[in-house]
């Protein structure tokens, strides 16, 4: 389970509290969607601190995904859309506090858009937001990323690709030390909520371009399922 310690860089002491005593309000219990129990204040202690113990790892492997994570509409001060802690936010600015990197890139290809993450980090400079989402899609009321790349209902594998090529040739052109990957599959065709309709290649295409991409420029990259 991630320390208090380490989740304090990026929530409120007050709001870790009211979730590993149960003590949550119940309107804000409904904003994140399910019940703060034994087993969701568990899972969301131990699922953010795979992604910090899997951002670790990928300093010496370049490589290292958390199966869990990427629960990226968390802010400072509340979690919201089945999301209770920001782990991404969590592990970024543990590898900033731990000056384990400097300057750090959260590239979320969720099909919602990480408004946790822009959120958290409006107001550092050392980490860059981008999200690539549905316009029409969760939340309703956008914030504001570094980069926002909005996609229209129902874009399918080939335009999808494209516009990640295009947008990743754009990054490239900074250097990174560390990139935290959220690597939502709530973009396949079959997923009622997603609104995009992206194939099981498209997906796998997806994963090889951005992990091929850091990867090949020996710049670590830890993944989370989003």
């Amino acid at each position: 389970p991630c320390s208090v310690e380490t989740m304090k860089t990026s929530h409120s002491l007050k709001y870790i509290n009211h979730i590993k005593n149960k003590t949550l309000d119940i309107k804000y219990q409904k904003k994140i969607g399910f019940p703060i129990n034994d087993s969701v204040v568990r899972r969301s202690f131990v699922a953010t601190g795979g992604t910090v113990l899997a951002s670790k790892l990928a300093l010496d492997a370049k490589l290292a995904c958390n199966t869990a994570g990427g629960s990226h509409h968390a802010t400072f001060e509340m979690g919201a859309g089945y999301c209770v802690f920001n782990d991404v936010a969590v592990a970024a600015n543990y590898l900033k506090n731990k000056k384990y990197a400097k300057k750090i890139l959260i590239l979320d290809l969720d099909v919602h858009q990480g408004n946790g993450n822009s959120e958290i980090f409006k107001n550092d400079k050392n980490v860059l937001t981008f999200s690539m989402h549905c316009a029409s899609n969760y939340p309703a009321k956008k914030s504001k990323s570094d980069i926002d790349i909005e996609l229209k209902d129902h874009m399918e594998d080939e335009e999808y690709l494209n516009i990640l090529h295009e947008n990743l040739k754009v990054l490239n052109k900074d250097r990174y030390d560390f990139v935290l990957y959220v690597a939502g599959v709530d973009i396949h065709f079959e997923d009622r909520l997603g609104k995009l309709k992206i194939s099981d290649d498209g997906i796998n295409k997806r994963d090889q371009i951005v992990i091929e991409n850091f990867y090949s420029r020996d710049v670590p990259l830890c993944g989370v399922l989003g």
